[in-house]
């Protein structure tokens, strides 16, 4: 992949012209390989041409949340919402990064704001997403809340899937997940109880 991804780069480089669109390929592909110099540079290059790109800002600011700065990446994430506020994936990477900030209030009401716009939102989907934070303790809080998204969105399957990797991670325990009123919807699904039953044997 990281072979595919210089491959890439030197094929968008030998554009006659190097277009906002182009630099910001190039950004991502210097992304995917763990390269947020040349990220941020490439991403800064496509702004210089078009500075009112909103998803180029979005990207610039996973840049940012990649190096744990998380405040310089709010505010970039802000900066493009004021362009596009209704992108569910900009108010998706916006969340995450409040609750890496552990602003669980403000991220959990951001999260709502992106399902209601698009209800699988924390599905698969296309465009750069923030990488979950360093710590376990994070990865588990964004998680929970994602479950919490997912349920809104009524998508108990990515609800129990977040869920999961919440309890692996060990943020939260079975018995407050089944006392959780905001799981109440999810009790009666077989893949929900067998989640409970296997996770309190193990606690």
């Amino acid at each position: 992949m990281h072979r595919r991804y210089q491959e890439a780069i030197e094929a968008y480089s030998r554009s006659p012209r190097l277009s906002p669109a182009i630099w910001n390929k190039m950004g991502i592909a210097y992304q995917m390989m763990f390269n947020a110099k040349d990220a941020a540079r490439c991403y800064n290059q496509s702004l210089k041409l078009n500075p009112r790109n909103s998803q180029v800002i979005n990207n610039l600011a996973t840049v940012y949340d990649s190096e744990k700065n998380f405040r310089a990446g709010e505010r970039y994430y802000r900066k493009a919402l004021r362009l596009d506020p209704n992108s569910a994936l900009i108010l998706r990477n916006l969340g995450s990064n409040l609750l890496s900030q552990h602003k669980f209030k403000k991220g959990d009401e951001v999260y709502r704001q992106a399902v209601a716009i698009d209800p699988r939102i924390f599905d698969q989907h296309s465009g750069i997403s923030v990488q979950n934070p360093a710590s376990v303790e994070d990865r588990g809080v964004l998680h929970f809340y994602m479950a919490k998204g997912c349920v809104i969105g009524g998508n108990p399957v990515c609800a129990i899937q977040n869920l999961r990797m919440a309890l692996n991670e060990g943020y939260t325990s079975a018995k407050k997940v089944a006392d959780d009123q905001s799981f109440a919807s999810l009790r009666d699904l077989p893949d929900f109880k067998q989640m409970i039953a296997s996770e309190s044997e193990h606690q």
